[in-house]
């Protein structure tokens, strides 16, 4: 079973204070949920850079290469056709799909890379921590291990209050 340690701050300049006052002190932060983006919270948090970039990339090569190759294989060796004397392996001709495939395979590619990653999956169940965390609160969420004992618990609570958070709550 989770448990968790959620707490809100009221301003974005109240949160980044607090974050940095919690990680000098070696507190791990589990998430932090915000209404909207906050500049500079990555690095705060060193969360690594996505991946995603080069999701993209790989798959929009991999359409290009189809597309070229597929459209080539046809016009020179399966079918090919004498279109007002122009050369079976004509390259200006095979542009126009070549980028549409690698636009359709990145696109694909990156949103099934988004959907697998961040684990939304039809039927899945989303975990609220607060009801108004996205409205007008930034909540910092806290993960506690199941054998934690009340001490470190309590210690968790300290280094919160003492970064400023208010609502500090103990979620099961």
């Amino acid at each position: 079973m989770n448990k968790y340690i959620t707490a809100y701050y009221m301003d974005e300049e109240d949160l980044m204070k607090g974050l940095r006052q919690m990680k000098a002190k070696g507190l791990k932060i589990s998430d932090v949920l915000t209404p909207f983006p906050v500049h500079g919270i990555d690095k705060v948090l060193e969360i690594p850079r996505s991946r995603l970039t080069r999701v993209g990339f790989i798959a929009g090569a991999v359409g290009a290469a189809v597309a070229f190759g597929f459209q080539a294989w046809v016009f020179t060796i399966d079918y090919p056709l004498n279109f007002g004397g122009k050369p079976f392996f004509s390259v200006p001709s095979f542009i126009p799909v070549t980028f549409e495939l690698t636009v359709l395979f990145a696109a694909f590619a990156m949103v099934i890379a988004f959907l697998i990653t961040n684990k939304l999956s039809p039927g899945a169940k989303p975990l609220i921590h607060d009801e108004r965390c996205t409205d007008d609160r930034f909540l910092v969420v806290v993960k506690v291990d199941d054998d934690s004992s009340d001490e470190s618990i309590s210690q968790i609570k300290l280094a919160l209050a003492e970064a400023g958070a208010e609502g500090i709550l103990l979620k099961a």
